[in-house]
């Protein structure tokens, strides 16, 4: 590459956010870097490590859209359906691929495999990909923007887009603020070994704490997400694996048999992050960068690739100038009311679900029941989940 060099997109950010955006690229007329920070299979880059990704069905059509799902769903688990339950109180609500006509409700892939696929494609492409290199500097022109690289090189681009996630570098170095929603919690995440077949159920246990998640992957393992207030988690990361397990044995239930296996655990600080702007200046801001959610819903990467499948169709319409104000705000206005949706959607559940008032208790189970025994009510919760 020049010292110094041109592209019509540049993409920061090489996690599953950033390289999804360049394979849907593929097929436009643009010449597209890829800027990461940390070289494919890093241990430094979060994307790429043994966690459990959820895809929802929508998700899955988007990588349908992008011609990688053949790729993509070798590996991954089908979530068949879905089982939502509050610990203490009766009232279960249960979703079902076969009530929704659909092939799945979502699918469980992990981290590693996804990036594997999706770094593939994206080496098969014309794309050029620059790791591990720094952005230090980003200046707006009047065609576009201009990228300082810690190797001293630069890069002018028609359009930036960000996807360097919830701490975001081209953020901060553009001037955008964000709104912080500190939840107190933090989530540990392992895989764990049931004794009974997890025959491709999600559970979704409430309690008074925070939410539990296990998530069907291969071999019978399951996914855990467990959510635990701030105060709290380092006591609940210093037991051993036996401890741990009877811990959460008695949180969850035996819904799945007694746990047999826990892998390594890790500990995730959760907050909401909401970037104040998720375009300005010829840049766009996506994924976690543009907002970092509760993972309570797992609806993460799944609204990333929404704002995937969005901007493209909208870089797609040769009528707007690339990175103009026009384009960018035809962008903004179509993402709103998803993102917004999904927003208070995570934060409800967090809301309603975090709270061990008796009454509110017994609200919870009444509503439960009602989603599981009337369709249109399950329907709406299931379309929510698949995306």
């Amino acid at each position: 590459m020049a010292q110094n060099d041109t592209y019509d997109i540049a993409i920061v950010g090489g996690g599953l956010v950033g390289t999804s955006l360049a394979v849907a690229l593929r097929e436009l007329p643009y010449r597209v870097v890829v800027i990461d920070a940390y070289p494919f299979g890093a241990e430094e880059q979060p994307a790429y490590d043994d966690r459990a990704i959820a895809l929802s069905y929508g998700s899955s059509q988007i990588f349908r859209g992008m011609g990688v799902w053949d790729q993509v769903k070798t590996g991954l688990t089908t979530i068949d359906g879905i089982h939502v339950s509050d610990k203490g109180h009766l009232g279960a609500t249960r979703l079902t691929a076969k009530q929704e006509n659909v092939a799945a409700l979502g699918y469980l892939v992990e981290s590693r495999i996804l990036g594997k696929h999706l770094h593939q494609a994206l080496s098969d492409s014309a794309h050029d990909y620059l790791a591990p290199v720094k952005v230090t500097a980003a200046h707006t022109t009047e065609k576009g923007v201009l990228l300082q690289l810690d190797d001293n090189k630069t890069i002018h681009c028609k359009l930036l887009v960000a996807a360097d996630g919830g701490g975001s570098t081209i953020r901060q170095l553009m001037g955008v603020g964000i709104d912080k929603h500190d939840y107190e919690q933090s989530a540990v995440i392992a895989n764990i070994t049931p004794q009974k077949p997890h025959n491709n159920i999600a559970y979704e246990r409430f309690t008074a704490k925070g939410p539990i998640a296990l998530l069907p992957m291969t071999d019978n393992r399951c996914s855990l997400v467990w959510t635990f207030p701030k105060g709290e988690v380092e006591a609940g990361m210093a037991l051993s694996d036996t401890e741990f397990l009877k811990a959460l044995q008695y949180a969850f239930g035996y819904r799945l048999g007694r746990f047999l296996k826990i892998g390594q655990r890790s500990v995730f600080p959760l907050a909401l992050i909401k970037s104040q702007q998720i375009v300005t200046n010829h840049t766009v801001f996506i994924g976690n960068a543009a907002q970092a959610l509760h993972p309570v819903a797992g609806q993460g990467l799944n609204l990333g690739l929404r704002d995937i499948a969005q901007l493209v169709e909208t870089l797609s319409k040769q009528s707007c100038t690339l990175g103009g104000t026009k384009q960018l705000e035809d962008y903004q206005k179509a993402r709103q009311t998803d993102r917004e949706t999904v927003m208070r959607y995570t934060n409800s559940l967090i809301s309603l679900f975090s709270n061990d008032s008796i009454l509110l208790g017994h609200a919870r189970a009444s509503g439960l029941m009602l989603f599981d025994r009337i369709a249109p009510l399950r329907r709406l919760l299931s379309r929510q989940s698949m995306g």
